[in-house]
């Protein structure tokens, strides 16, 4: 079953409900005011008679009392309009014209018993000759009690007539309950069917661009703002998985580029190497270097190639690092590694958050970049200040043209193709410079030279 038939009939069985609830009390009520009303004109008819009844000569005269019967008003074709007065003894006597009046055998008793004590009153519902009554037994002095009667017929015409209104009522309000449940139900819901075929539409289509209306302040509305912040998360994340495997697939395609031709000469060697008896001695012994040689090449373009391929890496291990300590570390690596190289050295205190074994990896990468551009004739700088790592040599420089392209991966410039390298160190800086929130530049400096710029957000 829909929702919004659920809704519906909620909605008419609620109504239904209050409804059926209003007539019955209505019906109740007026029944008990109709008989009230039958009650209280039998008290006054009882207390008429005995009123009456204090003025005789002769309380025990039976006689007496019988004139009085005849006061009463006998309305003519109502079987049930009965005065009658009956002893202790069970005797009755009627009005002259009235109908004798067959009493239950219980109620006789009651009555026998008020007329004994010639006080108190009983009232009770009866029938006589098919027709429903009331009557009130009432004892009128010791020896006697007067019995009267009034007609339920119309009474009971009344209510059986209010009983097909309210009837009638009630079908046409529960009718009316459902029509406008279901007008409800469907107004209320519209916002819901779009959202529906919205979902439906992106399902078959994927297109993530996709809104809907947030124009209602309501839940619905809430509900619909929601969902399009969804749909954005959604849609970045596609966009990003997207240029997540369209840089994937370009780095596959460069790797293989770049590793046909170590791995070709490489293989080569080793196939002049398999007739090493024909060869002499020192042929052998140089060809035996270049491979070792080719061999560290290769490990180092596999290890850049890791590095890079650990782009999109969630970093779980991120802690506080002094990063003025792990810059002068690297200072003192490539001191050992390339004794002939000069550093002038400044380093503010400073800490940062992220992986220590990224960050160092970065910084080794921009030193030796610096070292094998700088030349030996003025020191390479060093300074760190605010998070920002800046390091300048007074190198041969840049070209303009190449500076946009620097950061690309296997991207080597002018002064660096005769250089050892895979053309990856820089891509690996800027990565690990984005996945710290971070940026990296490198410009032309003032001189001659250049100069490159990490920056790294700080931590309070």
């Amino acid at each position: 079953m829909s929702f919004e038939r659920r809704v519906t009939l909620a909605s008419a069985a609620a109504v239904a409900i209050a409804v059926v609830l209003a007539s019955a009390t209505t019906y109740v009520l007026v029944r008990n005011r109709l008989h009230h009303h039958i009650n209280q004109s039998l008290t006054t008819l009882a207390g008429a008679f005995a009123d009456a009844a204090q003025s005789i000569d002769h309380p025990h005269a039976s006689s007496s009392y019988t004139t009085l019967l005849r006061r009463f008003p006998v309305r003519a074709g109502d079987p049930t309009n009965v005065a009658q007065l009956v002893t202790a003894g069970g005797a009755t006597f009627t009005t002259p014209r009235g109908q004798s009046l067959s009493v239950a055998q219980p109620a006789l008793a009651v009555i026998t018993d008020l007329a004994s004590a010639g006080s108190g009153h009983l009232a009770f519902d009866a029938t006589a000759h098919g027709e429903p009554f009331r009557a009130l037994a009432e004892g009128v002095a010791p020896g006697f009690a007067i019995v009267v009667t009034h007609s339920l017929a119309e009474a009971d015409s009344t209510l059986g007539e209010l009983r097909l209104v309210l009837l009638i009522l009630s079908a046409a309000g529960i009718a009316l309950a459902a029509l406008l449940g279901w007008f409800v139900a469907r107004t209320t819901l519209s916002p819901v069917r779009r959202l529906t075929a919205t979902v439906r539409h992106i399902t078959e289509t994927q297109d993530l661009g996709e809104r809907i209306d947030e124009d209602r302040r309501d839940e619905l509305g809430s509900l619909a703002r929601s969902f399009n912040s969804m749909l954005g998360v959604l849609e970045d994340t596609m966009h990003k998985l997207d240029e997540s495997a369209r840089v994937q697939r370009r780095l596959v395609a460069d790797a293989s580029h770049e590793l046909r031709t170590p791995v070709t000469s490489i293989r080569t060697n080793i196939e002049i190497l398999e007739q090493a008896e024909l060869m002499p001695p020192g042929e052998r012994e140089k060809i035996v270097r270049d491979v070792v040689v080719q061999l560290e090449e290769l490990s180092e373009l596999i290890n850049d190639l890791i590095e890079l391929a650990r782009a999109d890496e969630h970093i779980d291990s991120r802690e506080e690092i002094r990063l003025d300590v792990l810059v002068a570390e690297a200072v003192e690596r490539a001191r050992l590694y390339s004794p002939r190289a000069r550093f002038e050295v400044v380093l503010d205190e400073t800490v940062v958050t992220g992986v220590p074994s990224r960050l160092g990896r970065a910084v080794n990468n921009l030193l030796d970049n610096a070292v094998k551009h700088a030349g030996t004739e003025r020191p390479i700088e060093v300074r760190l200040r605010d998070g920002e790592l800046e390091i300048r040599d007074h190198g041969p420089g840049i070209d303009a043209a190449e500076l946009p392209h620097i950061f690309d991966r296997f991207f080597r410039g002018s002064q660096s193709r005769t250089l050892a390298g895979s053309g990856l160190g820089l891509a690996i800086v800027r990565q690990v410079a984005e996945l710290h929130s971070g940026t990296v530049s490198i410009d032309a400096a003032p001189g001659g030279g250049t100069v490159v710029r990490m920056r790294v957000p700080v931590t309070a």
